[in-house]
């Protein structure tokens, strides 16, 4: 296993278990290949780098039966590839693009339309996400449910790219005199 692949796996591991996530839920990734070599977003793409990426966050993913949302880049307009069935059980539209690696979508989204079993594209999962991880940069925050929490993992990048990773809570209503759920922060 190389060491991107495996420094992805240990990523989404501590994610998951930091955000207690459930079958069933959403998990969000965006990616920079080119951030991942230690060069600039969107400058050095490679499907390998995605690839190795891919190999180490899917297995662990698909184990836990948690939902990927892929996000492309910012020439697809952010849109996220997931598979049809996540597309039904959550009730999104499907767009007509297929991502590409060199032209709009990035390595990473092109990897996992390729590898899904039935890939579909979809604009948005606004107010969906659980959590997720954003490897180099991508700005996946506008995918997440909208109390999102930073979560400190003990990893700070995979190969050269910063990462920065978040779960969800529930908003808390109430105020000043309201009591909380202490499992729910």
């Amino acid at each position: 296993m190389s060491e991107i692949t495996e420094q992805s796996r240990q990523a989404v591991t501590e994610i998951i278990e930091a955000a207690k996530l459930k079958e069933g839920a959403l998990f969000v990734i965006g990616c920079s290949s080119s951030e991942v070599q230690g060069n600039r977003i969107g400058t050095a793409t490679s499907t390998d780098v995605a690839k190795e990426i891919y190999d180490g966050v899917m297995p662990v993913l698909k184990e836990k039966g948690i939902r990927v949302a892929a996000q492309c880049c910012e020439h697809l307009n952010r849109a996220l590839v997931v598979e049809r069935e996540t597309m039904e059980k959550l009730g999104l539209e499907q767009v007509n693009a297929i991502p590409q690696p060199n032209h709009a979508g990035g390595a990473f989204a092109t990897v996992c339309y390729q590898n899904f079993e039935d890939p579909v594209l979809v604009e948005t999962v606004k107010g969906l996400g659980d959590a997720g991880i954003d490897i180099g940069g991508t700005m996946i925050g506008m995918h997440l449910k909208y109390v999102a929490v930073p979560l400190r993992i003990s990893l700070r990048t995979i190969g050269a790219a910063p990462i920065l990773c978040a779960r969800v809570r529930p908003k808390y209503v109430g105020g000043a005199r309201a009591i909380y759920d202490e499992s729910l922060m």
